[in-house]
């Protein structure tokens, strides 16, 4: 049988960061190696695959062509080495060594007080590695093998991947307690004042899942003003700019203390559904359903 050279694991990690910064110095950087064995480390992979992979002017890197193919196949043979060694450490105890969770801002702050002291005392020997930010961000580096399972809020249409339902998180009407705006306990979507909903700025899940959740379909009744961040959404709330709907999972946490704001329930179909998300096929689904249980049991 003829023997191929193959290229190495380094190599295609290297040239992934290379496409990532763009830039041969950042990228060597971000590799923990000098930029001349860098380069030479790409070159060796050129030379192996009889490719140019990039151009290389004095300011920039530009992949080529058939770079970008190979790119998108580099990353798809990491994530498979990555789930062999998964499969490997999956045969020994669950849920330990490194593992990164990535979860969404309007989650984190509420879900993860409640249970990452049960998850640290029932898997003392788990590395949990954090990772916050938008529900498209954190998907993007899930599937490109940066984090390994996500914390988010569903329905989101997500290819590729296995979902985990968690339990439900119901809404809820916040207002300030002497609004001028509506009476809450005969609150009503088709009566609310024109752009009295305050909401998120688009790009966070909730904003959507609030729309839907709690029937808002006249976008009239939204605020031209959106907000960067759930306390700073609140805090326009308590100036009684206007009304918004509060996760379920944040009463009772220190976002509303000191402010004079009431939350009010709505109905039973107003709510987003907490899910665990990793990749389709990973050999750590069985470890991830069993965080999903942990996380279950403790999340009140």
């Amino acid at each position: 049988m003829t023997t191929r050279h193959l290229p190495t694991v380094r190599q295609l990690q290297y040239l992934l960061a290379l496409a990532e910064h763009g830039h041969f110095g950042r990228a060597a950087a971000s590799c923990h190696v000098s930029q001349s064995a860098f380069s030479v480390a790409i070159r060796a992979l050129e030379s192996t695959l009889a490719v140019r992979l990039v151009d290389r002017t004095n300011k920039r890197v530009t992949v080529t062509a058939v770079g970008r193919e190979i790119i998108a196949r580099a990353r798809q043979c990491l994530r498979d080495v990555e789930d062999l060694v998964d499969a490997a450490q999956g045969h020994s105890e669950p849920l330990t060594g490194p593992l990164t969770l990535g979860v969404i801002p309007t989650i984190a702050p509420f879900l993860l007080p409640r249970v990452l002291p049960a998850i640290r005392r029932q898997f003392p020997r788990l590395e949990l590695y954090l990772r916050e930010d938008l529900t498209q961000r954190i998907y993007a580096e899930l599937m490109n093998g940066t984090i390994d399972v996500m914390l988010v809020a569903l329905p989101y249409e997500l290819q590729g991947v296995e979902e985990m339902p968690l339990f439900r998180d119901h809404f809820r009407l916040a207002a300030r307690e002497d609004t001028r705006l509506l009476d809450p306990a005969r609150y009503d979507p088709r009566r609310l004042p024109a752009e009295s909903v305050l909401l998120l700025e688009d790009g966070h899940c909730l904003r959507n899942h609030a729309l839907t959740a709690c029937r808002l379909r006249d976008p009239g009744r939204v605020s031209r003003f959106s907000a960067t961040s759930l306390p700073t959404l609140l805090q326009m709330v308590d100036a009684d700019l206007g009304v918004t709907y509060l996760p379920e999972m944040a009463e009772g946490t220190p976002l509303l203390k000191g402010t004079r704001i009431r939350t009010y329930p709505l109905t039973d179909t107003s709510y987003r559904e907490i899910g665990l998300v990793w990749r389709k096929g990973s050999a750590r689904g069985p470890e991830f359903r069993q965080l999903g249980e942990l996380i279950v049991a403790h999340r009140a």
